[in-house]
């Protein structure tokens, strides 16, 4: 697939109707009643690389009190100033990764993703025009990696696993790629993704 057609594929998997995920697809028995759930956004930042088209993603420092050392989107919650979640996504990937929000062209956007942590959380797909210095925030971010987007985006590479999880078995997605173990809401996001780009 080329680059352009990358790119193009991605604004009308942006397009398209479908439904919300979560983190209870997989396990619909754990959903809580009644949680009010606080708006978030992550940026899905796609760029041009060597071999084709890149996914950007982080991996969280393993000194946070949340989700230390998973592999995530930048992204985070909606703050007052932000211009919803797009707003939210574009300056958190400013803070995390050095993401200049004027390098950044939006495509669109999944339907939301409910986490485990009460958050619904907008999927940003974005263009990144041009190659820039990746500046992981310090304390927050520990690395900035890029995965194929080939990779993340064929069915055939996510498997479904589990684990122990508040005394029950819990199952979720999993995309590995070399040494990162993407899983939990960054990988059923990234399923959703390639579910609309298969």
């Amino acid at each position: 697939m080329t680059i352009p057609d990358v790119f193009g594929r991605l604004r009308a998997a942006a397009g398209a109707a479908g439904a919300e995920s979560s983190d209870f697809d997989l396990n619909p028995e754990f959903r809580p009643a009644g949680v009010k759930l606080r708006p978030a956004g992550v940026l899905v930042p796609v760029i041009a690389g060597p071999n084709g088209a890149e996914v950007i993603l982080t991996k969280r420092s393993s000194a946070l009190k949340h989700h230390p050392g998973q592999i995530a989107f930048p992204g985070g919650k909606v703050d007052p100033g932000d211009d919803g979640p797009v707003g939210a996504a574009l300056r958190e990937a400013h803070e995390e990764i050095g993401l200049d929000p004027a390098n950044v062209e939006v495509l669109g956007t999944l339907p939301p993703h409910e986490t485990v942590t009460s958050f619904r959380v907008t999927p940003v797909l974005a263009r990144i025009r041009d190659e820039f210095t990746e500046i992981p925030e310090p304390g927050e971010v520990e690395e900035v990696f890029r995965v194929p987007f080939a990779h993340v985006t064929d069915p055939s590479r996510f498997q479904i696993q589990s684990r122990r999880w508040q005394g029950r078995s819990r199952s979720y997605f999993v995309v590995p790629y070399g040494p990162y173990y993407i899983w939990g809401a960054t990988a059923r996001m990234l399923r959703v993704l390639a579910e609309r780009l298969a």
